[in-house]
């Protein structure tokens, strides 16, 4: 399988010198296209620094990321900017909508800018929200949704433009344990349909759900197996 993403020796260190906070500390990894990974890890163990370089929002001090084959690891402001818009769909635990706009509209938004037709983002859109069961609820505001509706919101605003990578932070951490099932269910769903989902979670029940889980302690990875659930 082509690797999606390989990153190689990666340090992220704040306040270099005395005082310094080793948050990536020589990371290494690879993700092919299509798999399904957990990232595990307590706060302070560099996870969400990890989940930042991955997504693009931020460089390393040192090492190289290849996205697609793209070296990221030195890129400016603008160019990750590209990126983030080309290739990453982000869920984040918040669901960052925009409370006066409709379900349909929240998930068009991102599509204007990245200079899609008005029908041909219509058609997305819409497609997306049906993908996630919410083919009766586009008109509405997120004032006028449950917490699990608005997260099916922001995944169908992800994976709209079908980027490559669907990246999940805590993305069930606002949710009760039913919506948080439903939630998992549509990213297995879009993994077994061939999107690579990359979870960032502090749960264990949560990353078990996922075909792979990378735990990381100290800015190391620690572990790094196989699920073996069914598809």
């Amino acid at each position: 399988m082509d690797a999606l993403i390989e990153i190689h020796d990666i340090h992220k260190i704040y306040n270099a010198g005395e005082n310094e906070v080793r948050a990536l500390d020589g990371v290494s990894l690879r993700i092919d296209h299509g798999e399904f990974v957990a990232i595990i890890g307590q706060s302070g163990s560099g996870k969400s620094t990890l989940m930042n370089m991955l997504g693009c929002l931020d460089i390393p001090t040192s090492g190289t990321y290849l996205l697609n084959g793209n070296d990221v690891s030195e890129m400016d402001d603008d160019s990750l900017s590209e990126i983030r818009n080309l290739e990453i769909g982000f869920i984040f635990q918040g669901f960052n909508l925009v409370a006066n706009l409709t379900a349909l509209e929240n998930v068009e938004l991102p599509l204007i800018y990245r200079g899609i037709g008005k029908k041909e983002r219509r058609k997305l859109a819409t497609d997306s929200l049906i993908q996630v069961g919410l083919k009766s609820r586009m008109d509405h505001k997120p004032s006028e949704m449950s917490g699990g509706q608005q997260q099916r919101v922001a995944i169908a605003r992800a994976i709209a433009a079908k980027p490559p990578v669907i990246l999940a932070d805590e993305p069930t951490g606002n949710l009760d344990s039913h919506s948080s099932a439903e939630i998992l269910q549509i990213l297995k769903d879009l993994h077994t349909d061939g999107r690579s989902v990359i979870l960032i979670t502090h749960d264990n029940d949560i990353a078990a759900q996922a075909k792979r889980v990378i735990r990381i302690k100290d800015g190391r990875i620690e572990s790094d197996i196989e699920n073996n659930w069914e598809e």
